[in-house]
This record gives structure tokens, C-alpha cells and sequence, in this order.
């Protein structure tokens, strides 16, 4: 873990943060962004998955600033845990991820602010000091969605979960069972179990044909 400690003589209503994100080029970004608000310190950055959990629980930071997804990890299983190790932390989390399911995905698991990395410069001061205090943030486009409702176009393809999803990103980008089960922290009996629950739902069995679903839908963006 690249751990870097809060100065001693930071503000005294200093609001501290972890920064969680598998780039460190993207970690140094986001610290001049967040440094920029003279009440945030960040405390220490993060990796992976382990680490932002470790960082969590030895310095039990106000906020974490957590990537839904590192290095083929997915952070969605590890929010509930976070909550129940600190509950004192509140999580933001900062992704890719547009899509009206992984917010509701992350908000149901414990998270109290979804933000784009597209739109973090606009949001995500906003978005920490929100969740310092205990309230949510989302960011306003897909807080839209969400407050109306899923239309045909922004449920998922096929009824596809937001795990299966994810599996079938994981596939279709060549890993193996074994590979995906340790990339999303799952056995390998449950990846079959999603796997077989893919083709049953979208109808196609070879990679090839899944591989061209996911560009369709863009998973492989």
C-alpha cells in the first residue's frame, strides 16, 4: 500500500480521507483535487481492494474515496464489510461505471456517494463533503434515473445483475473461471453459477458471440 500520513499540523476540523484507486498517476490527482479544500487531508492511498480495506481499518479515515473497479477487482463486495469494520467511514464511490445499476448496487450495499470520474472535478469535493456529514450524493444525471425509475433502455441488458455483469465483462476480456473467482473475491462454483445463468439469459453459449454482446453493449468500454 503507498501510505501516506496526514501532516501533525493540518486544520483542526481536518476531515481526513483514504483514496482508493488502482493508478497511481489517477491517486496523485485526485489528492491535489481533494488537497485543494484546505478542511481535507488525505491520509493515505490505496491500490487494491485489500489495501483500501487495511488503510480503512488502521486509520478509520471520514471518507473513503473508493474505485468501483481495480485491476479487475470489483469493490461492490467489499462495501458492506467496510461499513460493519468503521462505521464511522463513509464511502464515495468514483467510476466509470454510467450505469443506473451499479449506482443503485453501490448505494444498496453502503455507499453514500456515487460520482463519475468524468465529472469529478465539478462533483467530487461536493460529494466527500456531503458524505462527511452523513449525507448522500449521486451524481445528478443517474440521481435522475434513479428517482424515476429504470426505463427499458437503463435496465441492464437481458436482466443481467450487476454481478453477472461483471462476469461477463471478465469473459469476454479472455480471463478463466479460476481468474475471475479470485479477481471478484468469489469461488469458483459461483462464477460457473453465474456464467451458466449469462448464457441462459442471453442466449449464446461460444465466447466469440459473448465477446461481440459485451462490445455491443458497451462492457469493454
Amino acid at each position: 500500500m503507498n501510505d501516506l500520513t496526514a501532516p501533525m499540523n493540518g486544520p483542526t476540523d481536518a476531515i481526513t480521507l483514504v483514496v482508493a484507486d488502482d493508478h497511481q498517476v489517477v491517486r496523485a490527482g485526485l489528492r491535489l483535487l481533494l488537497e485543494s479544500e484546505p478542511r481535507f487531508v488525505v491520509s493515505a492511498e490505496a491500490g487494491s481492494v485489500a489495501d483500501a480495506i487495511a488503510a480503512v481499518e488502521r486509520l478509520k479515515p471520514r471518507v473513503l474515496v473508493l474505485d468501483l473497479n481495480m485491476s479487475g477487482e470489483s469493490s461492490l463486495d467489499a462495501i458492506p464489510g467496510l461499513r460493519r469494520q468503521a462505521p464511522e467511514t463513509q464511502i464515495v464511490v468514483l467510476t466509470m461505471q454510467s450505469d443506473p445499476a451499479f449506482a443503485h448496487a453501490a448505494l444498496r450495499a453502503g455507499a453514500l456517494g456515487y460520482v463519475l470520474k468524468d465529472a469529478a472535478d465539478a462533483e467530487l469535493l461536493t460529494a466527500v463533503s456531503q458524505a462527511s456529514e452523513g449525507q448522500s450524493y449521486i451524481n445528478p444525471q443517474l440521481g435522475a434515473k434513479l428517482a424515476a425509475g429504470p426505463s427499458d433502455d437503463d435496465r441492464p441488458p437481458d436482466g443481467l445483475s450487476p454481478r453477472e455483469l461483471e462476469v461477463l465483462r471478465l469473459i469476454a476480456l479472455g480471463h478463466t473461471n479460476a481468474e475471475i473467482a479470485g479477481a471478484l473475491t468469489l469461488s469458483v462454483r459461483t462464477v460457473e453459477s453465474h456464467r451458466a445463468h449469462i448464457h441462459q439469459k442471453v442466449q449464446l453459449n461460444s465466447r466469440a458471440d459473448l465477446v461481440a454482446y459485451a462490445r455491443e453493449h458497451g462492457l469493454l468500454d
